[in-house]
């Protein structure tokens, strides 16, 4: 109850000064609101070579991409506890032609934007695992208010990017949205696995960054985020044990999700190497040998390198209970499913993996992925708008 009283004090401000900020005059301009950030860093800077409209990139706490790269792009912080940022962040979105955002934010539920205003959810994974918005399995002990909450957010979004039909097919459920909701663009960040020159570059700078994986093979460990693991005290794998049997030919690179913070003692540091804060993890995935993970969105573009996954899934079924999937886990990920660390290893020595089932997972989630996502998005929102604008002259 403490939560909800907190979160209508908090929207009842944005709807006010967002209404104000309303009656001023609406600019050709393009605000963005980052907090995975790497959607938003390849869209605003396609965006940024038409010099089609001005960019503001609303930069949350959790976002750890840099986007000094985009010199056109105005970044402000967006925090409420900084009040002037915060405020000149919602003068930004009141004033804005078009909307993006690459999560859910509750402040989408507090504003009336202009009729013309176009609002795009980027997201953040190109394709779902476990169930999320209204099939979230936890929805059904929220309130009443915050679902009716969770609807206004949905309501906002005039058009969810999407790299394949099977996404396409869940956004509509999970949000709640039509086929004119649909965006079949590819997924923007996905760009850089097409990109040859980029992918050399980033291997020689990360391997000059992380000496080791240079010499060694590296298995990189991304498990997903768990609603009750805000800190991790310890990890699913016994890395001691990793260590004995592996460490003369591999190294184990570790990726927690953002909102995660690793409290733990790393003993074996000439062998398991944090690189969580790192900002973009597409980079990492193009010097890993092997990925492990579980119900992690990850699988879905590190499938478009052709390299070896591992699934970990310890709490398999105490997390289908509380989160539930979107088909038969079992039967739709593309690498071995393991419960333990033993069986971890085992995996990799024996370096059995079904090669084909990775590029049918591949061409099944990145079906619009081609490395031209970011353009063609670009171009096919401003046509739409430009369209739109014909079509109200007329």
């Amino acid at each position: 109850m403490g939560r909800e009283i907190l979160i209508s004090i908090y929207l009842s401000f944005f709807h006010v000064f967002f209404s104000i900020c309303n009656f001023l005059p609406q600019q050709n301009k393009t605000t963005f609101v980052a907090s995975f950030g790497d959607n938003v860093f390849y869209t605003a800077r396609a965006l940024a070579s038409t010099d089609t409209s001005e960019i503001v990139i609303l930069k949350t706490t959790n976002c750890k991409i840099d986007f000094q790269a985009i010199t056109e792009a105005k970044v402000i912080t967006f925090k409420a506890m900084n009040p002037f940022n915060f405020l000149k962040s919602i003068y930004h979105l009141a004033t804005a032609e078009t909307v993006m955002v690459d999560n859910y934010f509750g402040f989408l539920s507090a504003v009336s934007f202009r009729s013309n205003v176009t609002c795009v959810q980027l997201w953040h994974a190109a394709g779902a695992i476990k169930k999320f918005g209204l099939l979230d399995p936890s929805v059904k002990y929220r309130s009443k208010r915050a679902l009716k909450r969770f609807l206004e957010v949905y309501s906002r979004f005039h058009y969810v990017v999407v790299g394949s039909e099977k996404m396409a097919s869940i956004f509509k459920k999970s949000f709640g949205l039509t086929n004119e909701n649909i965006l079949r663009t590819g997924i923007p960040r996905t760009d850089m696995f097409f990109d040859q020159q980029y992918k050399i570059e980033t291997k020689n700078c990360l391997r000059k960054h992380i000496p080791i994986t240079a010499d060694k093979k590296v298995i990189m460990f991304a498990p997903t985020f768990r609603d009750e693991q805000l800190s991790m005290t310890s990890l699913p794998l016994n890395v001691e044990k990793m260590y004995k049997e592996l460490s003369n030919d591999y190294v184990l690179l570790l990726r927690l999700h953002p909102a995660v913070k690793y409290t733990f003692k790393n003993e074996f540091p000439d062998f398991l190497i944090d690189v969580s804060s790192y900002p973009n993890i597409n980079d990492l995935l193009l010097i890993t040998d092997y990925l492990i993970t579980d119900y992690s969105s990850i699988p879905f573009e590190f499938s478009l390198l052709q390299k070896p996954m591992i699934f970990l899934a310890y709490d398999f079924e105490e997390y289908t209970k509380t989160r539930g999937f979107w088909e038969d886990y079992k039967l739709d990920i593309p690498g071995p499913l393991v419960k333990n660390t033993t069986e971890v290893i085992n995996t990799i020595q024996l370096d059995k993996f079904n090669m084909k089932k990775i590029k049918d997972y591949a061409a099944k989630w990145n079906q619009y992925s081609k490395g031209l996502s970011s353009e063609n998005l670009v171009n096919t929102l401003y046509r739409k708008q430009s369209q739109h604008s014909i079509d109200k002259v007329k």
